[in-house]
């Protein structure tokens, strides 16, 4: 049994170096579906892909850069506390923070008004993190590792007629692969005496989708539009190879290939509608089906191979060679389609020569897609109502250096998850009955500037 011994801890070894590496601060789908782009829409309950034309269109609607000013620029940060708990204990769900980066820019080619824009999401505490647990691991899956990534967008949008804004570009996300390998001598007597090495390699990848977007001006004010977020999975992939010297008796090769989603992020369609009610009051909404039906489990397929040659006259006594662990059979995860509505109002709380003053406040619910977790599978999600609300300072610099506006934007959300127990159909379940509720809070701060 020395020999499976060994082998248990030099895998348990390997393992733990390959999850350092991905790991690493030095090496975090999407933060802007869970909290917003900016601060205005993000104050509004993400509802103004009818009423969008800073560089935050990057996300909510690529059409709204049709109408950019000449050159806008915004530089800003948000930060999302994670209040979740399982069983009255809070669970470990990172915080997600990081730099708010947007630029749009517009002009005409043949009269035609066109615009491009960049939209930017650089987490403060890593590049890229990676996270594989067994499938009977209890897991926040809307809130984990889906947050945890570097957002880049980049778009182009024409206004053909004055009545219609049309755009769309690409999205990009990062991805993680890596390889591990140890070589060396190993003493399965005395396990201290090994002398092995490890080398890893580990890379950062990107992977994109499309998104396009159309706006639509009915009457004075009233606008209709329509978006289109593509599908994007990113994947984790992990070799592990341990080859080496048993004691001059024999060599051991073990290799272990581990594939799995690290995030998804599924279709996404948005409706939505802008009407500025008078002249200082505008209130939209917007509704947003989500394909979560075509959702892939997160969970890892292992691909294993042991090769341990029989030495020469056999194994010594109280010896035994490990054998390959049994497959794992993956419990398909099915999620359901949701609709998702969002409200928001802006109104102009003040006027003057050289500055307005904005108070913006809004609402969304998102319905959990995940079925009640009965079975042998723990992910773990619960409804999700938000709450946000911002302010807004607009000023009009009268000198011809600075920027003809300078925008400041505050914003904070809170989200309420109610408590739900989940009950096991099988009472000696390896988890057992557990109950979970949340709550996030979310603030984020915008400084803009747009030059005529």
């Amino acid at each position: 049994m020395r020999a499976l011994s060994f082998f248990s801890s030099v895998s348990a070894r390997a393992s733990l170096i390959a999850a350092c590496t991905l790991s690493a601060r030095s090496a975090l789908a999407n933060p802007m579906d869970a909290f917003g782009f900016g601060s205005r829409g993000a104050a509004m309950g993400n509802a103004v892909s009818a009423d969008v034309t800073d560089p935050s269109a990057n996300y909510y609607n690529p059409a709204g850069l049709a109408r950019s000013k000449p050159l806008d620029l915004e530089v800003g940060y948000l930060h999302a506390f994670h209040a979740l708990e399982l069983n009255g204990k809070r669970s470990k769900v990172d915080d997600v923070g990081g730099m708010v980066i947007g630029l749009g820019t517009g002009g005409k080619v043949l009269k035609i008004p066109f615009g491009f824009g960049l939209g930017v999401h650089l987490p403060d505490a890593r590049l890229s993190r990676v996270r594989a647990l067994r499938q009977e691991e209890p897991r926040w899956e809307m809130y984990d590792n889906r947050n945890q990534r570097i957002y880049l967008a980049a778009n182009l949008a024409i206004a053909p007629t004055d009545w219609l804004e049309i755009g769309g570009g690409f999205t990009f996300m990062s991805s993680t692969e890596g390889r591990l390998d140890i070589t060396g001598y190993a003493n399965i007597l005395d396990v201290t005496s090994s002398q092995l090495r490890h080398e890893v390699d580990a890379s950062l990848t990107a992977v994109r989708y499309p998104q396009i977007g159309a706006r639509v001006r009915l009457a004075k004010g009233v606008h209709l539009a329509a978006v289109y977020r593509g599908q994007f999975q990113l994947d984790l992939a992990l070799k592990a190879r341990l080859y080496g010297d048993i004691m001059g008796l024999t060599t051991a090769y073990y290799a272990l290939e581990a594939t799995s989603v690290n995030a998804f992020l599924p279709r996404q369609i948005v409706l939505g509608a802008s009407w500025e009610v008078s002249r200082r009051l505008k209130v939209n909404y917007d509704l947003t089906w989500i394909d979560w039906s075509s959702y892939v489990s997160p969970v890892a397929k292992l691909d294993v191979a042991l090769d341990i040659p029989t030495p020469q006259g056999g194994w010594p006594g109280g010896i035994t060679p490990p054998a390959l662990p049994a497959p794992l059979k993956i419990v398909p995860l099915r999620l359901r389609d949701r609709l998702v509505p969002h409200l928001g109002a802006e109104w102009i709380a003040r006027e003057a020569v050289r500055y307005d003053v904005l108070l913006r406040g809004g609402y969304e619910y998102a319905g959990s897609p995940i079925p009640k977790q009965s079975g042998s599978t723990n992910f773990i999600d619960r409804d999700r109502h938000t709450f946000t609300a911002g302010a807004g300072l607009r000023v009009r610099p009268r000198s011809r250096v600075l920027p003809k506006e300078l925008r400041f934007d505050a914003n904070f959300g809170f989200s309420w998850l109610p408590e739900g127990t989940v009950e096991k159909a099988d009472p000696s379940d390896y988890v057992g009955d557990y109950t979970a509720r949340g709550h996030l809070y979310h603030f984020g701060v915008i400084l803009g500037a747009g030059f005529e």
